[in-house]
């Protein structure tokens, strides 16, 4: 695995190599512009410039985090013109960038029902992918935790968008480990955590596996509550993580914490020193 962290953009898009360069961080996940705006306002072209430039000779995977206000399965509306624009405009951030990923929650569908929802999560992504024909930017659906009407928290449900959708070299998915475990998949022990990735492989295909996050959970296995943790302090504890690190069919796959700064360096050096003894057995 590519090892790292989700890194703040405060203060420029380039202090994010500084911070991850302070983590010690392979891999780094950001957000392109505030998430908390739907209008966030254009770039400095010059820094958008040096920033994809920087990451060109590093060679770090960089996966963005599109922004939570979006929510791709709301019905006809307001609310799904915003988000359908925003997401584009998420692509196009990326693209210019340089990121490798775009990192999204498939939405809610706000009692709708699980069927219909993700009937317009696929529909809008296929618009927003017309729209950026061409681009390098993959999208990947991130499994969540399922709370409330949120979608994407099954693996037939994630199998179903991407059918659906059917743009095999635009999409893949995002495996957040906290998401798993609320939204009720066991893999603690080593074989529930083989019969897991069974699963996964039969119903979407590991070659669809895009990417990881890497967070322990506050609450236990089906609470469907999101809450991370920091590694082996939650309900997930360290083996899984161990098992997942020194996974061979996940070579070089990038794989983020998303936990708070002060906490990052301390859990990164852990996963990348079980990392370091596979290798060295």
């Amino acid at each position: 695995m590519r090892l790292g962290a989700h890194e703040s953009i405060a203060g420029g898009l380039l202090r994010v190599f500084e911070r991850a360069d302070a983590d010690r961080a392979d891999a780094i996940q950001i957000f392109t512009a505030n998430g908390s705006r739907w209008e966030p306002g254009p770039r400095d072209p010059g820094e958008v410039a040096e920033f994809a430039a920087e990451k060109r000779r590093r060679g770090q995977p960089v996966l963005s985090h599109a922004s939570y206000l979006i929510n791709l399965a709301a019905a006809r509306g307001e609310l799904l013109t915003r988000s359908r624009r925003a997401f584009v405009a998420e692509l196009e951030r990326c693209e210019a960038l340089g990121v490798d990923h775009l990192v999204m929650h498939p939405g809610a569908h706000v009692g709708a029902g699980v069927a219909t929802g993700l009937r317009r999560v696929a529909a809008s992504l296929r618009d927003v992918l017309a729209k950026t024909a061409g681009f390098r930017v993959r999208v990947l659906i991130e499994l969540t935790a399922g709370q409330g009407t949120c979608l994407g928290h099954t693996f037939d449900e994630l199998a179903t968008l991407l059918d659906t959708i059917d743009a095999p070299t635009r999409m893949g998915v995002c495996f957040d480990t906290c998401h798993a475990l609320a939204a009720g998949y066991d893999f603690r022990t080593p074989d529930g955590y083989e019969a897991m990735w069974r699963e996964f492989d039969d119903k979407i295909g590991l070659g669809e596996l895009r990417a990881f996050h890497l967070n322990d959970s506050k609450k236990d296995v089906g609470s469907r509550v999101d809450r991370h943790e920091a590694i082996g302090k939650g309900f997930v504890g360290d083996e899984p993580f161990r098992r997942l690190v020194t996974d061979p069919r996940f070579t070089g796959v990038p794989a983020v914490l998303e936990l708070p700064p002060s906490v990052v360096p301390a859990n990164l050096a852990r996963l990348v020193k079980w990392r370091a003894e596979m290798l060295a057995a």
